[in-house]
């Protein structure tokens, strides 16, 4: 008898003398095995050592076996068993896949609670970032609970479309991928370039997926531009990750065919608020302006704060091409330089924007406040408003906080408004500080780029007293309708946010435990204890460090028809109501308000409805994490844009985060760049991931997180959005972690 052997399993060989030997039975018991991993018929036809002569009928074996419905191939042309749900199902995880530069990648599953299986790069078998995939698990450790598996099937291709450059040879062409998670070249015949040139960025259809050793196979079907075009960098980020750039025809007529007069019927059903004194307060670039706020203080001493929404469900009606194409878009990206807007710019830019000085449709919430924050009384009306001025947050926070005279005296028939403002704004943000609601203090970008598209100066973005005012107002009024209509139990959405990840949050714990603070839980975590936490190392080195823990340890916010709190805002009831001209779920909670006002929800309409929020609830929520994915690429590319031209110049920063594989220091400016471990070559340095530090095992040296470092630029990756630093001078220490006894805290 012929044997072989594999992973430790001994077979008979299936063939001997051109002689069956119970094929069927041998291949069915091998593909059984808790070791077998699903292969196609080349790796089958080696490890069984089949001839070939042998090859034809072993092949029509595997067909009769796949008909017979004893084994199934997957997409990728691989061998499995199939024998009962049990078999199928055994050890197979789904989810997408998070491919990484470097060859390999993790499936994230989609059940929640499972843990991620790292896929070597030889086992990723085809499938590219973004994939819907089946993957076999091949390994477990049950004490770190890490997982490896290989990919067994592509469920779903995340895309057919590819950006990148095309490079040009004599007798074919391929396209290098902009997406470096993409490492395969696509194969590009001459017929199928059109007309592409070398160095061309180009858009490619993706014809003919890789199979085993064969590149995948595309055709060029636009050419956006050449490379290092003023602009095609962000461009690029757009396409690849298939932002809907451009308005289809059909929805820019429709909104062209908008009449931009009001038509005289609403002057007569809505609240007339053209007398009231009212402005908006946005940013410079702003021009979508959907929120005018106004402020009286009552004879009861009481604030009566109006906070007045554009009215866009009026010119964007439910199923209208609008209302279709601003759901699948579902929010506005802002990209430094510009806009993908969710609506045409006539009615984000125009009829829509609270411009001022021009009668405009609104959804107003009206609430009266005492002098402990809490809103007392409140009214939500359609109104027809026309705004005062039109001011920024700049010129605010210098009238507040600078006591321009220029200013004051340019509006000072606004200047006790402000005034009333600010002391409304603090006591609302007393109170939200009493119940708990965790404010972050990480600093954001304020890139600003030349007329070239190169950035010149990046700095922490500033949230002065005009900007916290108009955040607790917005607050406010999200708060007071997500309670209101919560009571009339009709379906809506709501912005929910979850209690913290167990897992992350014992490691927070444990983090600031090794900084010197002690912290006690109670079993019901409240976000008070973090605001706390915050509190207690503001000022502190590892602030910064403490609260990015903190935020990473959290669940990520999104939308829901189910209202079940929002954990960091220490909020009951919260909703999405302030902006509909860039939002989708706001413009969805105004269109239910508004029947809810007219009393137009019958049964068959709430049947309706649930379908309809329960949709625009995760549409939403994919549709923010794309423009949060391209927001914070496109940031990622121009700090390395700007410290390419800095290489070799020190900076002070400080470390915030610690890896096996280096530390990562960060700048005032925001910029974040990687020390290398290899690049620490005064001593050979251990990771300690409870302290996350690393130690010198000669010197002892410590790199912590928060310590205060000067770094040199020595390096950037754009293709990949990295910079590389080297330490010039060891770290800078206050106080050893022993001596911050006085810093403890118990938090009960």
């Amino acid at each position: 008898m012929v044997v072989y052997r594999y992973k430790g399993i001994i077979y008979r060989k299936l063939y001997s003398g051109g002689i069956v030997m119970g094929i069927k039975q041998t291949l069915a018991s091998f593909m059984r095995e808790t070791a077998y991993t699903p292969m196609d018929i080349e790796e089958l036809v080696a490890i069984f050592d089949i001839k070939k002569n042998e090859y034809n009928a072993f092949k029509k074996t595997l067909k009769m076996m796949e008909h017979e419905g004893i084994i199934r191939r997957t997409k990728t042309n691989r061998y499995m068993i199939a024998e009962g749900e049990e078999h199928q199902e055994e050890g197979l995880v789904i989810g997408t896949l998070q491919s990484h530069a470097k060859g390999f990648g993790f499936l994230i599953p989609e059940e929640e609670g499972q843990k991620d299986v790292f896929i070597p790069s030889n086992c990723i078998n085809g499938a590219f970032n973004g994939d819907k995939i089946s993957v076999k698990v091949t390994r477990e450790d049950t004490k770190t609970k890490k997982r490896e598996g290989i990919v067994v099937e592509i469920l779903e291709r995340n895309t057919s479309k590819i950006v990148g450059v095309y490079e040009d040879s004599k007798n074919f062409g391929f396209v290098i991928s902009e997406d470096t998670r993409m490492t395969q070249d696509i194969f590009i015949s001459k017929k199928d370039r059109n007309n592409a040139k070398d160095g061309d960025v180009v858009i490619v259809k993706i014809t003919k997926w890789p199979d085993g050793k064969r590149k995948p196979e595309g055709v060029v079907t636009e050419i956006l531009g050449r490379k290092g075009d003023r602009g095609i960098d962000i461009l690029m980020i757009i396409k690849k990750l298939g932002l809907p750039e451009e308005f289809p025809t059909k929805v820019l007529n429709f909104a062209e065919n908008i009449s931009e007069e009001i038509d005289e019927q609403e002057y007569l059903s809505r609240r007339d608020l053209r007398d009231l004194r009212m402005v908006t307060i946005d940013g410079e670039d702003a021009k979508d302006l959907d929120d005018a706020v106004s402020i009286e203080k009552l004879p009861n001493g009481n604030f009566r704060l109006g906070v007045h929404i554009a009215d866009v469900t009026n010119y964007v009606r439910e199923n209208n091409p609008l209302d279709r194409e601003a759901l699948k878009r579902a929010t506005s990206v802002y990209l430094i330089d510009r806009v993908v807007p969710m609506l045409p710019r006539k009615l984000s830019n125009g009829i829509c924007s609270l411009n001022p000085r021009v009668d405009r449709l609104t959804l107003t919430c009206f609430m009266e406040i005492n002098n402990k924050g809490m809103v007392v009384d409140h009214e939500i009306v359609e109104s027809i408003i026309k705004t005062n001025e039109r001011m920024t947050y700049t010129d605010v926070t210098k009238i507040l906080k600078d006591h321009d005279e220029e200013l004051i005296k340019k509006y000072d028939y606004l200047y006790d408004d402000f005034k009333l403002m600010e002391e409304l704004c603090n006591i609302l943000r007393e109170k939200r500080t009493r119940r708990g609601a965790i404010d972050f203090e990480i600093a954001e970008a304020k890139i600003i780029l030349n007329e070239l598209g190169k950035p010149i100066e990046i700095k922490p973005y500033e949230r002065e007293i005009a900007n916290r005012m108009i955040e607790e107002f917005m607050l406010a009024a999200n708060e007071t309708v997500a309670e209101h209509m919560f009571k009339t139990k009709i379906p809506f959405v709501y912005r929910i946010h979850e209690s913290p990840d167990e897992e992350k949050l014992t490691k927070f714990k444990e983090f600031v435990y090794n900084l010197g603070y002690n912290i006690s839980w109670t079993e019901e975590i409240h976000p008070k204890s973090f605001q706390e936490i915050l509190e207690k190392v503001k000022g502190q080195n590892e602030e910064t460090v403490v609260s990015t823990l903190l935020l990473r340890s959290m669940m990520q916010a999104k939308y829901a028809p189910a209202c079940i709190g929002h954990f960091g805002l220490a909020a009951q009831y919260y909703c999405h109501f302030t902006s509909p001209i860039r939002r989708y779920p706001d413009l969805q909670i105004h269109r239910i308000i508004k029947e809810y006002l007219h009393a137009q929800i019958d049964e068959k309409r709430y049947n309706r409805l649930k379908n309809i929020v329960g949709y625009a609830a995760k549409q939403s929520s994919e549709m923010e994490r794309k423009a949060q994915d391209a927001e914070r690429e496109v940031d990622d590319l121009k700090k390395a844009e700007y410290m390419q031209d800095r290489i070799g110049e020190e900076f002070e920063g400080i470390i915030s985060s610690v890896t096996s594989f280096g530390i990562f220091v960060e700048l005032p400016s925001t910029i974040e760049g990687l020390v290398h471990v290899n690049d620490l070559n005064d001593d050979y340095y251990v990771f300690n991931e409870s302290h996350l530090s690393l130690t010198g095992e000669r010197t002892k040296k410590v790199y912590k997180l928060g310590d205060k470092v000067k770094v040199e630029c020595v390096d950037v990756d754009i293709a990949n959005r990295e910079i590389f630093f080297r330490i010039t001078e060891e770290p800078k220490r206050e106080d050893e972690i022993a001596d911050k006894d006085d810093s403890q805290i118990q938090i009960k």
